[in-house]
């Protein structure tokens, strides 16, 4: 029931992410165009980029509500995980249309004045999209989902991008012409540089990576644990936005296996409890008793 309340929640975040970019993208395009606007056109084109990617991630959520099969035993949670690269191919193909014409507009010389309405349109865009990332990663922070966090970075970076065009278009105003071309090339730039955050981020996960820092945090806790002496294995992977863990823990040898139990499971719940940890598996074995041994001369 938990985990259906913290999908309910990223996917209100994505919808309020999908609504605010078809509404902006046929905005920014429109008077983009109308007006003479290759910043603003740009960024139309980078909403339209976020309209595909936010349906990737809500694919990607709708898969990863299924339960474990026989092919699955671990769930489907990492089909938000490819969700989100998916996502992130889509933003540097764009940014790279955008990127390729913004510069043959300044090569060949094709540039006119933009209104200032295109500016205006830049200016309330931006404010738009830095209200839905508050709200998302907020979101994002609560339910600890990768999906929705690279949603809400997104939606960040398109704050900054409809900032950027609107400088452009303001310069141009003031008879810098070639500003809006340039400012387009900056769009393309953070369009690219956004999709490949979180194409980095996916592809350590989908990989297996795990963060080093993080995993020292989770050896600390599991030493903390009444009746560990020494943990001498640890493998930790992400899976959606949870955590799959291998842990080798070493108790006194003098401990019954009913004992021996009861460390782990309260090894399991104190995980499960601050981590997010979706399963455990726990190797118990004897720990070493050096004896020291005095001798007298």
């Amino acid at each position: 029931m938990a985990e259906q309340k913290v999908q309910a929640k990223v996917e209100r975040g994505v919808y309020l992410s999908l609504a605010a970019y078809i509404v902006l993208s046929f905005l920014k395009l429109g008077i983009g165009w109308l007006y003479s606007s290759e910043a603003l056109v740009a960024d139309g084109l980078n909403n339209s980029t976020d309209i595909l990617a936010s349906l990737a991630v809500l694919i990607g959520l709708k898969i990863s509500k299924k339960p474990a099969d026989l092919d699955h035993p671990y769930g489907h949670l990492r089909a938000e995980t490819i969700a989100s690269m998916v996502a992130s191919f889509i933003m540097v193909v764009i940014g790279l249309e955008v990127l390729i014409s913004a510069i043959k507009s300044i090569v060949v010389f094709e540039i006119e004045p933009p209104s200032m309405i295109a500016g205006m349109t830049a200016i309330f865009s931006a404010l738009v999209m830095l209200g839905v990332y508050r709200y998302n990663i907020r979101l994002a922070r609560q339910t600890e989902s990768q999906g929705l966090k690279a949603a809400a970075l997104d939606n960040r970076s398109d704050a900054f991008v409809s900032i950027g065009a609107a400088v452009g278009i303001f310069g141009a105003q003031l008879g810098v012409v070639w500003l809006d071309p340039l400012a387009a090339i900056l769009v393309a730039i953070m369009i690219i540089k956004t999709g490949w955050d979180i194409f980095y981020e996916t592809s350590h996960n989908l990989s297996d990576g795990f963060d080093y820092e993080e995993g020292k945090r989770i050896e600390k806790q599991i030493l903390n644990v009444q009746g560990v002496k020494q943990v001498t294995d640890l493998k930790a992977r992400k899976h959606g936005n949870s955590v799959i863990l291998d842990v080798t823990i070493h108790v006194h040898p003098d401990l019954n296996v009913i004992e021996s139990h009861s460390i782990t499971e309260k090894l399991e719940a104190e995980l499960r409890r601050k981590y997010k940890v979706e399963s455990i598996s726990v190797h118990v074995e004897p720990h070493e008793i050096r004896k020291e041994v005095e001798t007298n001369e």
